[in-house]
């Protein structure tokens, strides 16, 4: 007797969506690089910021981070204080004003974000859309890519791993949402290489609209179970 082919057994879809705030909702890049006084020397100082951050660890003032990167990069240390000043010129890409208002009818969504309290909450009010959690590191105690504000923002949600979507804006979320076992997609806004010994998202691309399919598409179990 021939057996049948085993039909797919699908499960609940995601039912929660966590975005990381500064690249994946928020176009940061351009304001930095306006207070910079140029592309160039913007994305030289976020550079440096980045690299201190997720080196870092253990908090330590976000604000302080971003000093100590403008002058490593030759920018004087009142850049700090300019970019902190003109903080409410964030902006949100385009698409991703329409991703949170359908989202925000069928998910839950939370940030986790590598920031401090006061800037990671004014940032959260450019979104226009409310959230159902906000981790910053500052409040988590630790940066990303450690896996504890993933799973900070988790734990206050009630929710697993398994029914939850991370919407990365850096290719560094990836490893702490590989050490979470979150399912990633790196809206890949301008382009940027796999960081060396990344594991692979789930998909990447330079647009956050394809979040929508991926967050209503069913989850396939496996024929162990059941």
């Amino acid at each position: 007797m021939t057996s049948q082919p085993r039909q797919p057994n699908y499960a609940r879809q995601y039912d929660v969506v966590l975005f990381d705030l500064l690249t994946a909702l928020l176009d940061s890049w351009t304001l930095w690089n306006s207070v910079a006084g140029g592309e160039a020397p913007g994305r030289a100082w976020r550079a440096a910021y980045l690299k201190r951050t997720y080196a870092c660890g253990a908090y330590r003032p976000y604000e302080t981070l971003v000093r100590e990167a403008a002058i490593e990069t030759g920018l004087p240390a009142s850049m700090a204080d300019a970019l902190d000043e003109r903080w409410s010129e964030l902006s949100l890409w385009s698409g991703a004003a329409h991703v949170l208002e359908r989202l925000r009818d069928t998910h839950r969504l939370g940030v986790v974000t590598n920031c401090s309290e006061r800037l990671g909450r004014l940032a959260v009010e450019r979104l226009n859309v409310p959230m159902d959690v906000v981790v910053t590191s500052e409040r988590a105690g630790f940066y990303k890519p450690d896996p504890r504000p993933y799973r900070l923002a988790l734990r206050e949600l009630g929710a697993e791993p398994a029914n939850t979507l991370f919407v990365a804006g850096s290719g560094f979320d990836l490893f702490g949402t590989s050490a979470v076992g979150l399912d990633t997609y790196w809206h890949n806004r301008v382009g940027l290489p796999l960081p060396e010994g990344a594991p692979a998202p789930l998909q990447q691309g330079p647009s956050i609209v394809p979040v929508l399919d991926l967050a209503a598409s069913p989850r396939i179990k496996s024929p162990a179970q059941g």
